[in-house]
């Protein structure tokens, strides 16, 4: 038997058989489960305990009338079920009072299942903004998986932050072949030639465009030797560009060829280094929402993760998207949002240690975080995420 097929049996079978257990599951929910009928199922039963079924009154036995109003509800909503199914669920339990564990199972799957899915939509709607040349539509779903991360963590009892998983994907697909591959090769192109023969155009790009956002490898080192000899304050033509190339061993190891370069410096025209920068930039943010997608649908697919690590291998798995987006609202001229403040709730951890476990796993250029005499700071992909409900 499927282990979470038999965990939705069990769960639903127990409380068929001891409704109080539904007190202990307030933190599930009908769409954690897989199968339509057990959600419908969960449904009728949570509806049965709002409205006050007499069972849940119950001392000794538990009425029939608990199973079949159940059923009667649920068959509202889906087709196919019988009393003897119910039945069927009942016998699928092996103790009533394991719901709570067998609960667990059953959201531990579905958080699984609905990451994967969020991460689908989200690499589907990089594939479209990149070819329609937009952005709003990868950055909107960016948003919906990191709201789905944090809501699922706390479902499940974890301080949802980004944890690097200890080896990448062993499963990653390889990345597919870029969307309008010729244009944005042009575009890079056309970037380089006009920032070679106009040094004067570093300037408007400089700030929030870097040597990663080019498609073409060839070309982000190329715009890493003009950003050099931009920041050293020398002189910038082809001839000192080909001489940086030489003298960081991209002639020598076949990453550019002098060839390659002259082709580029020789096809300039009149254009705007700031608009052309821009066309890159979009295509970088579509290009990296697809391959942090890419990433987090492979983490959620190796069912041997455990959901805390999960959650939060996949805010880290985010955060390259983060930071391309914030570049490309400086290009707009745009502010970055500014993180609000997670609010406390009453079944939550307080918020000095909340504080202090986001400060522990929060890199600090300046320096480091205070720590107590005598103790040494824990890495925080070393500690397991907490799997407490209460």
């Amino acid at each position: 038997m499927n282990p979470l097929l038999g965990a939705e049996q069990a769960v639903l079978g127990s409380v068929l058989l001891d409704p109080g257990q539904l007190s202990h599951l307030d933190w599930l929910a009908p769409d954690h489960f897989y199968r339509p009928v057990h959600q419908a199922l969960f449904a009728a039963l949570r509806k049965l305990q709002n409205d006050g079924h007499p069972a849940l009154a119950a001392e000794k036995s538990v009425p029939l009338s608990w199973v079949t109003d159940a059923v009667d509800e649920a068959s509202l909503h889906v087709r196919g079920l019988t009393a003897v199914y119910a039945h069927t669920l009942i016998s699928a339990c092996p103790r009533p009072a394991h719901a709570p564990v067998y609960g667990r199972m059953v959201l531990e799957g579905a958080i699984h299942r609905s990451i994967t899915e969020h991460a689908i939509r989200l690499h589907q709607a990089a594939r479209a903004d990149a070819l329609q040349g937009e952005v709003e539509g990868a950055l909107h779903y960016a948003d919906v998986l990191t709201g789905v991360l944090s809501d699922l963590a706390r479902r499940w009892g974890t301080e949802p932050r980004p944890v690097a998983p200890a080896t990448p994907p062993a499963t990653a697909p390889a990345a597919p072949p870029p969307v309008r591959a010729d244009q944005v090769a042009e575009d890079e192109r056309f970037l380089l030639a006009v920032l070679a023969e106009q040094p004067s155009a570093m300037d408007e790009v400089v700030g929030w465009l870097r040597p990663g956002d080019f498609a073409d490898p060839a070309h982000g080192q190329l715009y890493r030797c003009l950003g050099a000899l931009h920041h050293r304050g020398e002189p910038l033509d082809r001839i000192t560009l080909l001489w940086e190339a030489q003298r960081r061993g991209l002639l020598a190891d076949g990453t550019l060829s002098g060839d390659q370069l002259t082709a580029i410096c020789d096809g300039v025209g009149p254009g705007s280094a700031e608009w052309l920068g821009e066309q890159v930039m979009r295509f970088s943010v579509t290009r990296t929402a697809s391959t942090s997608a890419r990433a987090i649908r492979s983490l959620a697919e190796n069912e041997a993760l455990a959901p805390g690590r999960l959650i939060n291998h996949a805010l880290h798995a985010l955060g390259p998207l983060d930071e391309v987006r914030t570049r490309w609202q400086t290009a707009n001229g745009r502010q970055a949002p500014t993180p609000t403040a997670p609010v406390p709730s009453p079944d939550r951890p307080p918020a000095a240690r909340v504080h202090a476990a986001l400060a522990r796993s929060t890199p600090r250029p300046v320096s480091p975080p205070l720590a107590r005499p005598g103790s040494a700071p824990t890495p925080a992909a070393a500690r397991p995420p907490s799997r407490g409900h209460s």
